[in-house]
This record gives structure tokens, sequence and C-alpha cells, in this order.
């Protein structure tokens, strides 16, 4: 097994041992409490938000170019591949391999992700500002103030990051030309990557000036995903019998999973899970916060393995797994060099 494989094994058992420790004899009679029906419905909530994935992937390649099967099963694959890799690395690679199987140019393969990581941005942003209007209107204790703050901090960091590589984008590249060089990167192979970034470009611009109506049926879809996906914490602690509203489970999974995603760990495995278990704890006590971790996990993270991995063995094949699984020990031994 390569490296990265052997950090994805770990980072799962560490996402599994981290509820159990904290959760201890409370933990096994929470779980067995939950309506096995709530499961079945919250998985049934992510097969859902799949198909809405795949339409719009439709949407924006034109509907002519994937059916819907097809879609849904090229957009399982891309999950699959960002839970499997470090910082979800592997998702753009997978969705323009796969796109480009159907006669999409790799650019606009990836422009295509880009946009529909740019409406997941916009729905958070949203999502942010129903709940600050939410917070504002009610009592909040302190604790929850500190939880919205930080929530705040971070989306507002994330957005003023991207504003800020849009706008010095030109001074950007010339500093990545410049550490190329000092790499001793090829000639060859900086012309090459300038070449894909400028044709990625290109593709992105033309995908953000398709018709007004189309981009807001793409985002109406997004928020449709959204909803579904960050409801399932919420859903899980009713089942638990732990009634918090739904904008304070909505910060928790932005956090947690922002915490996960500056692991760069496989899926925020085991990182996510530690930052749940903080900032749940003081809401609904170590064992249900344990038990809801451990079914929220495994609907949003463990079931995209599960479900994905033989899509994407189907569709893309053993070589590009191995080559996905392996592509952090190449860029380490290339920096080691």
């Amino acid at each position: 097994m390569s490296r990265s494989g052997w950090v994805l094994l770990s980072a799962l058992l560490a996402a599994a041992l981290i509820p159990l420790l904290l959760g201890g004899v409370g933990l096994l009679e929470h779980l067995r409490s939950f309506p096995v029906g709530w499961l079945l419905g919250m998985l049934a909530m992510i097969v859902l938000g799949w198909s809405l994935n795949a339409l719009r992937l439709r949407l924006l390649l034109g509907r002519k170019t994937l059916g819907q099967g097809r879609a849904t099963a090229i957009v399982m694959a891309t999950e699959f591949a960002i839970c499997a890799t470090p910082g979800g690395a592997g998702g753009p690679v997978t969705l323009a391999a796969l796109l480009a199987r159907h006669g999409v140019a790799p650019a606009r393969g990836a422009a295509t992700y880009a946009v529909e990581q740019l409406s997941d941005l916009l729905f958070f942003a949203c999502a942010m500002m129903a709940v600050l209007i939410y917070g504002l209107t009610h009592a909040l204790t302190p604790y929850m103030d500190n939880l919205l703050e930080s929530s705040l901090i971070l989306m507002a960091s994330v957005l003023a990051g991207l504003v800020l590589m849009v706008r010095f984008q030109a001074a950007l590249l010339r500093a990545s030309s410049r550490l190329l060089v000092r790499l001793k990167v090829k000639r060859q192979r900086r012309w090459r990557w300038a070449r894909m970034f400028l044709r990625f470009r290109q593709a992105l611009r033309r995908s953000l000036g398709l018709p007004r109506r189309l981009l807001l049926s793409v985002f109406l879809l997004t928020a449709m995903h959204g909803l579904l996906r960050y409801s399932v914490l919420y859903l899980t602690l009713l089942g638990l019998g732990k009634d918090i509203d739904w904008a304070w489970s909505f910060l928790v999974q932005m956090l947690a999973l922002g915490a996960g995603q500056l692991s760069l760990l496989p899926g925020g495995a085991g990182s996510a899970e530690l930052a749940s278990a903080a900032l749940l704890a003081p809401l609904v006590g170590k064992s249900g916060s344990a038990a809801a971790i451990l079914i929220w996990r495994f609907v949003t993270y463990h079931f995209y393995l599960i479900a994905g991995a033989p899509v994407f063995l189907h569709l893309a094949g053993r070589p590009m797994l191995e080559r996905l699984m392996r592509s952090r020990d190449r860029s380490s031994e290339n920096g080691n060099s």
C-alpha cells in the first residue's frame, strides 16, 4: 500500500476512535436508540443530493453531453476522489478525466468544477447571512455568540482570499513563475502549465458567461443539495433526542469541515471529528455528541467512500485510483530531490 493509502487508513481509524473514546459507556445506548428509519432516510437524502448535483453538472455542460445516470455516476466518483485524497485534490482531476471521455476538454472540465465550487461558496455565504439574521433576532448564550463569530471570521477569510486571488492574479502568476524557476522546473513544463492555466481561465470565463437563468438554476440546485446535506447533523441530533436549532448544527458542520480541510487529511478524517466533538459537547453532552458525530460522519463521509469506490473503479479503473493515491508520495519525493 502507498503512503497515501496508509494515511487514509490511519485517518479513518482516528475518525472512528475519537467518538468512541469521547462517548464512553453512554455512546452505545444512544446508538441503540437511534431510529433505523431515520438513518435510511438520511442516506436517501445523500443519494438525492447526488442526483441534484448531476443535474447541475448537466446544466453547466449542456444536457445532451451527459445522461442523468452517467452524470450521477461521475458525481459519485468525483465525491469519492474528494473524500479519499488529501485536501480533496483528487476531485477536479477525476472530474476532468471522466468528462474528457465524453468529449469535454480538460480545461472546460476543470472550469466546470470551479463554477460548482463557486456556487457552493455562494450558498455558504447566503446561509451565513440567514444564520446571522437569526442570531441577531434571538437571545444567544456566550458560547453560541462565539460560535457565530468564529463562523463569520472563517467565511470572511475565505471570501477575502478569493477576492485577493482574482484581484492580484497577474502578480501571483509572476511569483509562481519565479518560484518554478528557482525549483529548476524545465522551461518546457513551465510553458505547458502556463498554457493549461490560460485555457482554464478562458473556459471559466465562458462558463460564468452562461445565461443568467441557467446560472440561477445551477445555484438553486446547489442550495437544495446544501440544505439536504447540512441538515443531516440536525436530523441526527433530533433522532438522538437532542433538540438544537438548525442554525447551530450548520455552524458546527461549517467549522468542523473547515478544520478538516486545513488538516489536509483525506476527507478531514480525524480532524473533523475532533473539531466537531469540541463544538458539540457543550451543546448536547459528550456521549450525545459522540453518537451524533459517528452517525453524521458515516452518512456524509464513509457512505461516500463505500458507495463511490465501486463507481470510481468502474468509470476510472484501478490505474487512476493508484495514481491518485500515489500523488502525495510523488510530490514529497520531488520536494526532497
